[in-house]
């Protein structure tokens, strides 16, 4: 999984927001060819958040992100990689290394239970 990190998200009737989405379509197009895409979405600002804990035995429902920081995640790709300098070498390519920060991360496979 690539997690994308960006400290700001532009107005939408700003050129920047153009070029920056032109160039993720872009780069959402070039996983397709080379047919390593399995999913990919934005996700809405941190604002948007409700975070749930569990303390004292009660359920603790908190308006906005699990931490408060600059970066935050803006969005992400599921990318079909056969090992990490393959999904290395396709996060180097995104656009918003340029100007945030993109983070590989393997999924984990979950254990299924014997039959």
């Amino acid at each position: 999984m690539l997690l994308l990190y960006v400290e700001d998200r532009a107005v939408p009737a700003r050129p920047r927001l153009r070029r920056r989405r032109g160039a993720l379509m872009a780069y959402h197009g070039e996983l397709e060819a080379q047919g390593v895409l399995v999913a990919s979405d934005p996700l809405a600002p941190p604002r948007s958040a409700t975070t749930l804990r569990e303390r004292c035995g009660r359920l603790v429902m908190t308006d906005g992100p699990f931490a408060e920081t600059r970066e935050w995640l803006g969005g992400y790709f599921i990318v079909r990689c056969d090992d990490l300098d393959e999904a290395l070498r396709l996060a180097a390519l995104c656009p918003t290394v340029a100007r945030g920060a993109v983070e590989v991360r393997p999924i984990a496979p979950i254990p299924r239970a014997p039959a």
